[in-house]
């Protein structure tokens, strides 16, 4: 399985999530550059990390989404390749129009450093398919602007298709409807706030954001 993560630069957990996808693939992944304006042929999976692209300047993700290998991400989403954006990652994939909302600074206006409990709300995606409907998890956070917003409208129709993958059982940061993973309306695509790639081994204290991506890699091998 041929995997890839982007670079930005200030993004701090590329290496951390390069070492889940190889864990988990036993194939180091491509550590595409933000400059790029190509993927490698063939990619099973593509992962935005975590971290502070391009120091947060105007809005987290705002300049990511603009940078020549984002583009190349979305026509590779558009045709169906899984992507997944964690944390900053997420940002990034509101920014491209990729996933509907955006996310704002934390409720409390402080950073949020801490291991958090969420609830699997739909088990059915490609990306959460080893976890059970309503199953509980602890995945840290890391975040300051981690607060997921969203009109009504958009919020109703996000829950009645099935798109919101994960809730924190705890709302830690503001968000609507203590939302925590959202998915695209085709599903090949996710956003999360909480780090499944610090929890997948044993010494990370759990393992429980390992069956993350050995669920994802199963669905799209």
């Amino acid at each position: 399985m041929k995997t890839a993560v982007i670079v930005f630069p200030g993004s701090n957990c590329d290496r951390d999530i390069a070492v889940a996808l190889e864990s988990v693939t036993g194939t180091k992944p491509a550590m595409v550059w933000h400059g790029e304006s190509e993927l490698p042929e063939g990619l099973g999976v593509i992962a935005l990390p975590g971290g502070f692209s391009y120091g947060d300047y105007l809005r987290c993700g705002a300049i990511a989404a603009r940078s020549p290998i984002v583009r190349a991400v979305v026509d590779a989403a558009n045709r169906g390749t899984p992507v997944i954006g964690i944390c900053n990652g997420f940002q990034v994939l509101t920014e491209t129009g990729l996933l509907p909302g955006a996310l704002m600074r934390n409720e409390a206006l402080n950073f949020v450093c801490r291991d958090v409990e969420l609830t699997v709300e739909n088990s059915q995606s490609i990306f959460t398919s080893a976890y059970s409907a309503g199953e509980t998890l602890t995945i840290p956070v890391a975040h300051h602007d981690g607060n997921y917003f969203a009109d009504a409208e958009t919020l109703d129709r996000i829950e009645g298709e099935g798109r919101v993958a994960f809730r924190y059982t705890g709302n830690v940061n503001g968000s609507a409807r203590s939302i925590a993973g959202v998915l695209n309306k085709a599903g090949n695509v996710l956003g999360m706030m909480p780090h499944p790639e610090r929890r997948i081994e044993a010494a990370h204290g759990g393992m429980d954001g390992r069956r993350l991506f050995e669920g994802l890699l199963q669905a799209v091998a």
